[in-house]
């Protein structure tokens, strides 16, 4: 199990995260915020790169700092922008790897054809990279993090740029993964963790604004949201949600505490809550 126990971080005067307390157990956990919220900060303390200002980060009850080399090596990690050589073939660039993590070539070998298999580049697997497509280079990204079998898998913003086909075959990818690990996924995109994650995290005002399921994410607004015509006058208050092309018109989406006039509330959804949580928030 994973804990971060009241873990505060500051940049000098500047407060990134302050009191994070959380805990982690095998299964997709979602990191959602608006951009610059706090979330690859809180990543970054998770696999090393940052110290906490305060608090401590536990791996079965042991600081990982104190841990070390034994934590990294339970760690797979997937930057938002990774490194690779341009002219590697997957197959060089994941036995190059696997010499800077220690593995033998008589365990990688077998290792690396399995992983290219399972992200589906067993048949690009000896072509230069720099000929790749976002979604193909990501899907070696997601290989090389999966080198050492981790039990923490860690993805900072790994849609990002990708065609909705791909988002999809990540999404499908990192279910898969998820069944005997911790899996953390860092995003802005609510798609692409509404169907995969067990929970999901809430970062605002640089805190912990909560840790649930995608169902208890919904129930918040639960007989509150409606979708109301662009035209329609409202004399109750509301916070606008979004607005769509329906076969009438534009339809407005809105949270409203109290129903408008002739109008039956419709079913909340992950997207409702983003929208409602963070309002017009773009980062900070």
């Amino acid at each position: 199990m994973l804990s971060v126990e009241h873990v505060t971080k500051k940049y000098g005067s500047y407060l990134a995260l302050e009191d994070i307390t959380l805990e982690f157990e095998n299964g997709v956990y979602g990191l959602l915020a608006p951009n610059g919220a706090g979330k690859t900060t809180l990543l970054n303390m998770l696999t090393t790169l940052l110290l906490p200002t305060k608090g401590e980060i536990l791996w079965e009850g042991t600081d990982i700092g104190a841990l070390e080399k034994q934590y990294r090596n339970i760690l797979g990690y997937l930057p938002q922008h990774f490194g690779y050589y341009r002219d590697n073939t997957p197959r060089q660039f994941l036995r190059y790897l696997a010499a800077l993590k220690g593995m033998d070539g008589k365990t990688a070998a077998p290792r690396i054809q399995e992983l290219l298999k399972l992200v589906a580049l067993s048949d690009v697997a000896d072509k230069k990279m720099k000929k790749f497509s976002g979604g193909m280079l990501q899907r070696v990204g997601i290989a090389q993090a999966m080198l050492n079998d981790p039990k923490l898998l860690i993805l900072d913003e790994p849609t990002a740029g990708l065609d909705p086909r791909e988002r999809v075959r990540f999404r499908n990818l990192i279910h898969s993964l998820s069944q005997n690990r911790i899996v953390i996924l860092s995003t802005h995109i609510v798609s692409d963790i509404e169907t995969i994650a067990g929970k999901i995290i809430l970062l605002k005002n640089h805190e912990l604004y909560c840790c649930k399921s995608p169902g208890e994410l919904c129930n918040m607004l639960a007989g509150r949201v409606f979708e109301v015509p662009a035209d329609r006058k409202l004399s109750k208050p509301y916070q606008l949600l979004g607005e769509h092309q329906t076969e009438a018109g534009t339809a407005l989406r809105i949270v409203c505490e109290t129903p408008p006039d002739g109008f039956s509330p419709v079913a909340p959804n992950l997207e409702d809550v983003f929208l409602y949580v963070y309002g017009d928030e773009g980062g900070e």
